[in-house]
C-alpha cells in the first residue's frame, strides 16, 4: 500500500492526546464506611466497574475513528499491475479497406466497427484515429462522431507498416497504446515494424460468408475487321457459387447480358461489339463484397503505334510477328535503303544487327529520342564498341566493355521494372532459360531488366522523361541465341513497341503511377482537367513539345470512367477501377495474430487498460472506516451505562 499523501501520517501522533485526557481522568478513591449506607457497597462496586469500561470502549472507538480519518486524508492506494503505462498516448487506426465490405454476425464489417466505437470509447479518452485515407490527431469520440458516421470506403490498401510509420513520426515523450481494428484480408506478408515503445491491440473482424466473386479484367481478345471480341475475366474466390448474370454498358445503356457460373479458376466471358470509341463497364450482380463487381473500360480510336525497324529483313523476321497490323503499323528498311524522314513519324524504333551506325544516322535517332521515341539497340556481332559507345555516351550513361564468346543462360527477370507493368500476374523463377553464344559485357548505371547467370545484363535500358532507349547485349539471331522462340520475346518486345503509350483499351488502377499521353500542346498557363459524373481533379501534367504526360497518383478516389478536358473541349475518355487485391475473403494475414495482442472487442479493450493501468483507491474505505467508528462511538455514549 502506498499514499499519495504521506506527510499526513505524521498527524498520527495526535492519537497521544486522548489516551493522555484518559489517563489524566483515572483517580484513587479513599474508602469511607457508614453504617447506614452500608447496603450500597455492593452497588457502587457495580457502578464503578461500568464507567471503567464504558470509558475504555469510547477511547478505542476514538482511537479508530482519528487513525480512520488520518489515513483516509494521506488517500492510501494499491498500485497498479501496469501502472507504467498509464500515461501512454492512445492510437486507433481503423481499416475501412473495400474487404471490409464484407458482412459478419452483426451487419458490415465497417459499419460494426464505427458503431462499437462510437458507444464503447470513452467520452473523456483523447487519441488520435487513422484510417486509410485520413488521420484526427488529438481529439475525442464526440468531437469525430458526425465524420466517423459518415466515413466512406478507400480504394487505398490498408497497409500496417504505413500507418505505424506515421504514428512514429508524431513525436512524444510517452509510450504508445493501438489499437487496430481490420479483416487482416488483403495487406502484406512483411514483418511489422514495431518498437519497444508500442503496444499493439488487434481486433479482428470476421465475415460469415467467405465467397466472393469478382471481374478481374476487361481485354480485347481480338481484333476483327468491323469488331472488338471483349473478354471480361471473372474470379470466384470460395466454392459452391450460384450462376451470376454478366452484363456489358455502353454509356449506361445496356449492349449485352448473359449468364455465367463461377469457380475458383478465372474464366471468361466474350461480347462483340463495332469496332469504334467506348466508353462503359461491365458489371455483376455479387452480394458478398460490392466494390469488385463492376469494371470501367474506356476504347479510344483505333491509333496504332508505328515500328520501324533498320536492318536485314532475314534477321527481322520475328519482329512482324509481334508487331502484327492490328495494332501496329510495322515496317523493315535495310540501312542503305533507309528514308531518313520516315524516322521522326515512328513511335519505336528498332536497331536491329547493325554493325556501324553512321554520324548522320545518330543525329537523327539522338533528336527521335529527346522528343520521345523509343529507340531498341540489338548489337551485331561484329559491331565495334567504340562507335557504339559515341553514340550511346550521348543518350546515357551506358557502355560495351568487351566481347564474350562462352555460351550463358538468362536466368532473371527484373519483375518490378517498368517494362514489365501488368505483365506477369505472380514472380516465376523456374521458367525454360534461353541462352546467348556471343555477347558483349554492358556496364550500365541503370537497373538490368533481364540478366544472365552471371547477374550481367541480358537487356538493360537508359530511361527518359519520355521514351527509352532499350539496349541488347547479345544478337538475337537464331545461331546467336535460342531468346526468339524463348516465351519472354513476346511481352519484351510488344511492351517496347507501346512503351509510354496508352494502350489501345484503357483501363487503369487508381493508385497506378503509369503516366497517360496526350497529343495536344497547351499554353502555358493552361492545364488539363479530368472530370467525372461524382468527380473532377486536375492530374500532375508535364508538357512536352507537342504532347502531354499525366499522371494520376492516388486519383481518382472513385472507379468510374472519366474525360480529360481542355478547358470545355473533351480530348481522350478514360477509366479507372480499384485494385483486386481485396476479393479473396479468405487470404488473411495470419502473422498478425502472433504479432499483436489479439482481443474480441474495442470494449474489452478498454476495460483491459482501466483494470491494468487504475490504481486501486483505499481512501474510500477507510473514510467508511472512521464513520462506521463515529456511530460506535455515539452508540456507546447512549446505550452503555
Amino acid at each position: 500500500m502506498q499514499f499519495i499523501h504521506p506527510e499526513i501520517l505524521y498527524f498520527l501522533f495526535l492519537l497521544l492526546l486522548p489516551i493522555l485526557v484518559h489517563l489524566f481522568q483515572l483517580r484513587k478513591f479513599k474508602t469511607e464506611y457508614f453504617t447506614n449506607v452500608r447496603f450500597l457497597k455492593k452497588l457502587t462496586i457495580e457502578s464503578r466497574k461500568s464507567s471503567k469500561l464504558k470509558k475504555r470502549l469510547l477511547l478505542a472507538t476514538r482511537l479508530l475513528l482519528l487513525t480512520g480519518l488520518i489515513i483516509a486524508f494521506a488517500q492510501p492506494f494499491i498500485e497498479a499491475k501496469d501502472h507504467k503505462n498509464a500515461t501512454n498516448e492512445l492510437y486507433i487506426v481503423l481499416d475501412n479497406s473495400f474487404s471490409m465490405q464484407a458482412k459478419g454476425n452483426r451487419g458490415e464489417l465497417l459499419k460494426r466497427a464505427v458503431q462499437e466505437l462510437l458507444e464503447e470509447t470513452p467520452e473523456s479518452s483523447t487519441f488520435s484515429l487513422l484510417t486509410n485515407d485520413q488521420a484526427f490527431w488529438n481529439t475525442d469520440i464526440k468531437s469525430i462522431q458526425s465524420e466517423l458516421q459518415n466515413i466512406k470506403y478507400s480504394a487505398i490498401p490498408f497497409e500496417i507498416n504505413t500507418q505505424l510509420a506515421k504514428i512514429k513520426a508524431r513525436k512524444s515523450a510517452f509510450k504508445k497504446d493501438i489499437i487496430i481494428l481490420s479483416d487482416g484480408i488483403g495487406t502484406s506478408q512483411k514483418p511489422v515494424q514495431k518498437n519497444d515503445e508500442e503496444i499493439i491491440y488487434f481486433i479482428q473482424s470476421e465475415a460469415e460468408q467467405t465467397n466472393n466473386v469478382a471481374i478481374d479484367s476487361v481485354y480485347i481478345n481480338q481484333t476483327l475487321d468491323n469488331f472488338y471480341e471483349i473478354s471480361v475475366a471473372i474470379q470466384g474466390f470460395g466454392d459452391d457459387f450460384n450462376p451470376l448474370p454478366v452484363a456489358l454498358y455502353h454509356q449506361n445503356k445496356l449492349i449485352a447480358k448473359t449468364m455465367i457460373t463461377p469457380d475458383s479458376k478465372k474464366k471468361t466471358v466474350n461480347f462483340t461489339i463495332p469496332k469504334q470509341e467506348f466508353q462503359g463497364y461491365a458489371t455483376i450482380n455479387d452480394k458478398a463484397l460490392t466494390y469488385d463487381n463492376d469494371y470501367f473500360f474506356s476504347i479510344s480510336k483505333n491509333k496504332k503505334n508505328s515500328v520501324l525497324s533498320i536492318g536485314e529483313s532475314t534477321k527481322s523476321d520475328f519482329l512482324s510477328r509481334i508487331f502484327t497490323a492490328t495494332e501496329f503499323n510495322y515496317s523493315n528498311s535495310q540501312l542503305r535503303n533507309l528514308d531518313y524522314n520516315t524516322i521522326e513519324k515512328q513511335s519505336t524504333i528498332v536497331l536491329n544487327e547493325i554493325p556501324e551506325i553512321p554520324q548522320a544516322l545518330q543525329n537523327t535517332l539522338q533528336s527521335f529520342v529527346n522528343k520521345g521515341g523509343n529507340l531498341v539497340l540489338i548489337p551485331s556481332e561484329t559491331s565495334t564498341t567504340t562507335t557504339t559507345n559515341t553514340f550511346l555516351k550521348n543518350l546515357g550513361n551506358v557502355q560495351f566493355i568487351a566481347p564474350e564468346n562462352n555460351s550463358k543462360q538468362i536466368t532473371k527477370i527484373n519483375f518490378d521494372h517498368p517494362l514489365f507493368n501488368g505483365v506477369f500476374e505472380s514472380k516465376i523463377t523456374n521458367f525454360q532459360y534461353p541462352k546467348a553464344e556471343k555477347s558483349f559485357v554492358i556496364k550500365s548505371a541503370y537497373p538490368n531488366i533481364l540478366s544472365y547467370e552471371d547477374q550481367n545484363a541480358f537487356l538493360s535500358a537508359i530511361p527518359k522523361s519520355v521514351g527509352a532507349i532499350f539496349i541488347f547485349s547479345a544478337p538475337l539471331n537464331t545461331k546467336n541465341s535460342n531468346f526468339q522462340q524463348s516465351p519472354l520475346i513476346v511481352p519484351v518486345f510488344y511492351k517496347m513497341g507501346i512503351y509510354n503509350k496508352n494502350a489501345l483499351l484503357y483501363a487503369a488502377t487508381i493508385g497506378n503511377t503509369t503516366p497517360f499521353w496526350i497529343n495536344t500542346t497547351l499554353t502555358k498557363e493552361a492545364v488539363l482537367t479530368v472530370k467525372g459524373k461524382e468527380e473532377q481533379f486536375i492530374p500532375i501534367q508535364q508538357m512536352l513539345d507537342n504532347k502531354v504526360k499525366l499522371t494520376f497518383a492516388d486519383l481518382p478516389k472513385k472507379s468510374g470512367n472519366y474525360t480529360i478536358f481542355n478547358k470545355e473541349i473533351s480530348l481522350e475518355n478514360l477509366s479507372f477501377n480499384y485494385a483486386r487485391t481485396e476479393s479473396d475473403l479468405n487470404q488473411v494475414n495470419t502473422n498478425w495474430v502472433t504479432s499483436f495482442d489479439t482481443m474480441d472487442s474495442i470494449k474489452n479493450v478498454f476495460n483491459t487498460l482501466q483494470t491494468n493501468r487504475t490504481d486501486h483507491q483505499l481512501w474510500k474505505w477507510f473514510l467508511i472506516f472512521a464513520l462506521t467508528f463515529l456511530l460506535a462511538e455515539m452508540a456507546i455514549i447512549r446505550f452503555v451505562k
